[in-house]
């Protein structure tokens, strides 16, 4: 017997719409295309949204597709910066 690993489903866009919100139709195709799942998604959010602290002692630089979707997340306006 063949034993399959077990890999979290990839996201599909309504996935990446109730995790990230309104986001462009080029952001979505661009997270989809890194074959994310949403626990990095949400990881990813965390860091856009400034979160990153809620991670502990898991926190670190940022690597791969985590990082790939947090720069897909900054480009656009999902995450405007404090203009104090």
């Amino acid at each position: 017997m063949k034993v399959s690993e077990h890999k979290p489903p990839s996201l599909t866009p309504q996935d990446v719409r109730d995790i990230a919100g309104d986001l462009d139709d080029a952001q979505i195709a661009a997270i989809l295309a890194t074959g994310a799942n949403a626990e990095q998604l949400e990881e990813a959010m965390a860091w856009a949204s400034g979160e990153s602290d809620v991670m502990g002692d898991l926190e670190g630089p940022l690597a791969g597709v985590v990082a790939r979707l947090y720069d897909i997340l900054m480009t656009g306006e999902a995450f405007p910066e404090d203009r104090d």
